[in-house]
């Protein structure tokens, strides 16, 4: 009888316990804070599991006839509070499920210590079912030789398939072979394996993480079975994946089982075995195939993406080692050792070489970084269509410049894998590129709904606000990701928000917070060297923008770093220092192949008056590039051309090329250093050209749009422009209004400027 009432009142559903007499929910065995109101509640909905409690029976339970409450706010707090202590969600529950209008329905199965189980247990988001329904269940039992860990395998049930917007969090490999060349390499390539399928939805790493913090665990958290339940639970998924790989004589065996994480039941398991170690990832390929068949996906798409496993990363185990290791590394420097090591191990490792492109192009090595896209590229026949679509797209984007197959790629990347950011960031890029910000937002949007814990996801949504002068929501999206924990890759774009919100303390913070970070140091140095020379400290921007090449240098980066050194030239140039910018390009260094320094080398000449180094960079760009759609180098070249050799209207013909693009992002780094030179160039070629007011309306838009000028000194000169336009059309009033903006802002500069004087020297005359 004792044990009886005991059943009664300890009622158990997954990892949680109840008891009733006791009033306690807990959890593995920790007790977890409760309020009683809420503790009624999940009583009341534990004695009926499966059948639905209306909203009146609740409150007869919970509430007396002569409580005068709002009832209907006090049960809405309660099943929330409810949720968040088990972790549940009212759009894809696991244990309570909201009928509307009506009431609520526990959903997963409840047990008593005795084993008993009560109710149907109604799976994740599954709609109401008559309660008579038979369940026909299978059970395959395989005793492995020699006792593997004194464990069954379960073979697969015959249950509920998942949809297209069923999410699967994937779990460790338990190893019990003691070779350490499988520790996380088996679940990359599990990942690889299932990504190429457009059915199935895997939460992001970043998810994971991002959860595990939640659970008050580091983000290298063993992913043990039980472990990727919880992280399953509490993203809402409907499904976990736990493998192991255990070598029974010199045969290894794979399984896989996945496993409702609601109410742990066994989904479906498959296995496979490999005769010797050369053969596991073809035997992994095997059984995630029969993964995917196993839990719904159509066999149309598995037999169209299904590339062998082997296939699409490598048959190396070392290789795919390293690969991983660049994956999980947090950073494109820290990266870039191990995805050199995974092709050193396998030169035909197509998608090492593609990330590995990837990270140098991140920290402004372009020319590294095109050729390791392009090696990619040359190798794509032998990956997933997933990754194929990716590969073509980086390398149509950032070596071709051609800009309409890139996106191409991306859109068809899009449609078949809608679940995959990738393909919608690629298009973000390539809209910030053509200048269309509002369609670049939507798709970075688009990203951060995807992977909800990216921090670079949070980056470009805050970027890309900022480009339409939409600071406040740049300023709350940078808020928000730092109130997640996710703003580690948002020190640029703070600095830049402060910038355009004249916050000095907070661009200090971020200089500071970057000192001594490899590949932070460095663009946050250059982008403070961009500050002072806008307020025209330009002695200060100097040594900023040494440190800043230094900075790089050290850290590898000799591209970022000659970008630095061409970008001080020019800047010399721009301020009239002539003979500074030609001292300036002779010690900058080697100039790339292509890429940023390549434009910047070019127009640090045009600004220097070097005509025939220009002409000859034009020449070779035009030569070796033809494809190139980066819409704005060449034409700004031409067109400067064409005013050293005073000829404003066939600048003004060079330039109408850029003009539906000038509001766009050429340069394919973080550092942003080139925008708005077509209108920049323009409104010059206007002034030389006498025509005053067309050349106002051309710096005017530069100071329409803060945002995406931001801290060139572009920027600042603009107001200069528009004073010396507008006195060329008789208009004194504006013109000293002009003239006094730009003194303003170069109230404390360098007195020696060149152009400074000039300014002041026209100033006088208009009094």
């Amino acid at each position: 009888m004792a044990l009886e009432v005991r059943s009664r009142s300890i009622l158990r559903f997954g990892v949680f316990e109840v008891d009733v007499r006791a009033g306690e929910l807990r959890k593995q065995g920790v007790r977890i804070k409760l309020q009683e109101q809420p503790f009624h509640v999940l009583t009341v909905l534990l004695q009926r599991p499966g059948e639905v409690v209306t909203r009146e029976e609740l409150r007869s339970e919970n509430w007396s006839a002569d409580t005068f409450v709002d009832f209907d706010n006090s049960l809405n707090t309660a099943i929330n509070k409810l949720r968040e202590a088990l972790g549940d969600s009212a759009d894809s529950p696991c244990f309570i499920e909201t009928l509307p209008r009506r009431g609520y329905r526990f959903i997963a199965p409840v047990a008593g210590v005795d084993g008993t189980t009560r109710g149907s247990g109604a799976s994740v988001g599954a709609a109401a079912r008559p309660r008579g329904r038979k369940i026909v269940v299978t059970v395959a039992v395989v005793v492995l030789a020699a006792g593997i860990a004194g464990g069954l395998v379960w073979g697969t049930l015959h249950a509920r398939k998942l949809t297209e917007k069923d999410t699967i969090v994937l779990g460790d490999f338990a190893n019990s072979t003691g070779d350490a060349v499988f520790d996380g390499t088996l679940r990359e390539g599990l990942s690889v394996e299932l990504g190429q399928s457009p059915f199935l939805g895997l939460v992001s790493e970043e998810g994971i993480h991002q959860t595990l913090r939640r659970m008050e665990r580091p983000a290298n958290t063993r992913l043990t079975p039980e472990i990727t339940r919880e992280v399953c639970q509490r993203t809402s998924s409907a499904a976990a994946l736990d493998g192991s790989i255990a070598l029974i004589g010199t045969r290894y065996n794979l399984i896989l089982k996945a496993v409702n994480c609601a109410n742990g039941d066994l989904l479906a398991s498959t296995e496979a075995q490999a005769n010797d170690k050369s053969r596991v990832l073809d035997a992994l390929g095997k059984v995630a195939s029969g993964m995917r068949r196993k839990l719904g996906e159509s066999l149309s798409t598995l037999q169209k993406y299904n590339t062998p496993l082997e296939q699409a990363t490598t048959p190396s185990l070392e290789a795919l080692q390293a690969y991983t290791l660049g994956g999980k590394s947090g950073d494109f420097p820290t990266a870039i050792p191990f995805f050199q090591r995974a092709v050193q191990l396998d030169p035909d490792f197509a998608m090492a070489y593609d990330q590995l492109g990837g990270a140098y192009q991140s920290i402004g090595e372009t020319t590294m970084g095109a050729e390791n896209t392009r090696r990619a590229f040359e190798l794509r026949g032998r990956v997933s269509e997933l990754e194929k679509l990716a590969i073509e797209g980086d390398y149509y984007r950032g070596v071709t410049g051609n800009l309409l197959n890139a996106k191409r790629s991306y859109a068809l990347g899009e449609q078949i894998y809608p679940r995959e950011p990738f393909f919608r960031g690629g298009l973000g890029l390539i809209y910030m590129a053509l200048g269309q910000h509002e369609s670049a937002l939507k798709e970075h949007q688009e990203v951060l709904r995807l992977s909800p814990y990216d921090s670079v996801a949070f980056r470009f949504v805050a970027y890309t606000y900022l480009l339409l002068d939409r600071v406040e929501d740049a300023a709350a999206t940078a808020r928000e990701a730092r109130a997640k924990g996710l703003d580690s890759a948002l020190g640029p774009t703070v600095y830049l928000i402060a910038f355009y919100q004249n916050d000095a303390p907070e661009m200090a913070r971020q200089v500071v917070a970057a000192a001594g970070k490899t590949g932070e140091e460095d663009l946050l140095l250059a982008l403070n060297a961009d500050t002072a020379a806008y307020f025209g400290h330009l002695r200060r921007a100097r040594e900023l923008s040494r440190q800043a090449s230094n900075s790089a240098r050290r850290a590898g980066e000799n591209e970022a770093s000659a970008t630095y050194e061409n970008v001080a030239a020019l800047r010399e140039g721009l301020f009239g220092n002539a003979d500074k910018a030609r001292e300036q390009i002779k010690v900058a260094r080697p100039l790339p192949s292509e890429g940023d320094p390549y434009y910047g080398f070019a127009l640090a000449l045009a600004y220097a008056g070097n005509a025939n180094g220009v002409q000859r960079l034009v020449e070779d760009f035009n030569k070796r590039f033809p494809e190139d759609m980066t819409v704005q180098y060449l034409p700004i070249l031409r067109a400067k051309l064409a005013l050293m050799h005073s000829n404003p209207q066939q600048a003004l013909n060079d330039l109408e090329l850029a003009a539906p693009y000038e509001l766009g992002l050429p340069a394919i780094g973080f550092y942003n250093w080139p925008n708005l030179y077509p209108v920049y160039v323009r409104g010059e070629a206007y002034l030389a050209a006498r025509k005053g007011s067309e050349a106002a309306a051309e710096f005017q838009k530069i100071l329409n749009h803060r945002g995406i000028v931001l801290n060139e000194p572009i920027g600042a000169l603009a107001h200069l422009q528009l004073g010396r336009a507008y006195a060329m059309q008789g208009d004194t009033a504006k013109s000293r209004a002009a003239y006094q903006d730009f003194l303003t802002l170069w109230k404390d500069a360098d007195s020696d400027i060149p152009i400074l004087v000039a300014a002041k020297a026209e100033y006088a005359k208009l009094k």
